[in-house]
């Protein structure tokens, strides 16, 4: 095997396993094209394992986070069917290493999207948006990782869970963002926060995507990217997210 296999093998073993693993850039000097091909043998792994990819999730939509990083792009990741949760189901805890949830915006598209499209383009081919929210878990030792390290891990995606889906055609520039934990507001946010316009994630992931998989396909799921801080998740939790106008979604964590 080459040495991007033999790492995909061992970044898709570390999240098969839940073990960690240390950091591939304590010893391998990687470049952003090699990173996004080791996420893709990966993930390639886990179709022949019978998975489906989905959709894609978009990452570093922050600005606070893209300048902390110290990139000007956004990542993404691929979704597969086998990491969709229930809405109200449990969570396994003893299948992850260090999992954290953050509230998102998800879009499903009626229309694939493919290259440089605009905000007009991407807003008549979604058929529907919902509150989410995503499961992320590095397979990296304490949770720590560069650039390149985060994206050959499928940009730490893990798992997501769907709430309702809306009709499409409102305002998703500012809407109000409640994170709850048994009850309690852990997280308060805005959907401003990603990208300043979750429809310029859309916009993103069309551009990134095109250039390794041709295009974003009807059908596909979109995460729009983390609006808040992710929170750590332990055994017992109640995790709800409720965003203005959308709804809300929810889970519990169990052993």
């Amino acid at each position: 095997m080459s040495k991007l296999d033999t790492l995909a093998v061992l970044v898709d073993e570390a999240a098969r396993t839940a073990r960690a693993i240390p950091q591939l850039t304590d010893s391998e000097k990687l470049s952003v094209h090699d990173a996004y091909e080791i996420q893709a043998l990966a993930v390639e792994r886990r179709y022949a394992r019978g998975e489906r990819l989905i959709g894609v999730k978009m990452g570093l939509t922050s600005r606070a986070k893209m300048q902390q990083v110290g990139v000007d792009e956004v990542i993404w990741g691929r979704l597969t069917d086998a990491m969709r949760l229930e809405e109200g189901g449990i969570l396994s805890r003893s299948r992850y290493i260090h999992p954290r949830a953050e509230p998102e915006i998800a879009f499903l598209l009626k229309a694939p999207l493919v290259g440089e499209i605009s905000a007009a383009e991407a807003v008549v081919a979604i058929e529907a948006v919902a509150p989410a929210m995503e499961i992320i878990d590095s397979r990296y030792r304490d949770f720590k990782f560069t650039l390149t390290d985060v994206i050959a891990d499928n940009s730490s995606s893990s798992g997501f869970v769907l709430g309702p889906w809306a009709r499409p055609d409102q305002d998703l520039s500012n809407l109000g963002i409640l994170v709850e934990i048994d009850g309690r507001p852990v997280e308060i946010g805005s959907s401003a926060a990603i990208l300043g316009h979750p429809l310029r994630s859309l916009v993103a992931a069309s551009r990134l995507v095109s250039r390794a998989h041709g295009a974003l396909e009807a059908g596909w799921i979109v995460l729009a990217g983390g609006a808040t801080a992710a929170r750590p998740l332990m055994v017992g939790q109640h995790v709800k997210t409720t965003i203005q106008n959308l709804g809300s979604v929810a889970f519990q964590v169990g052993e």
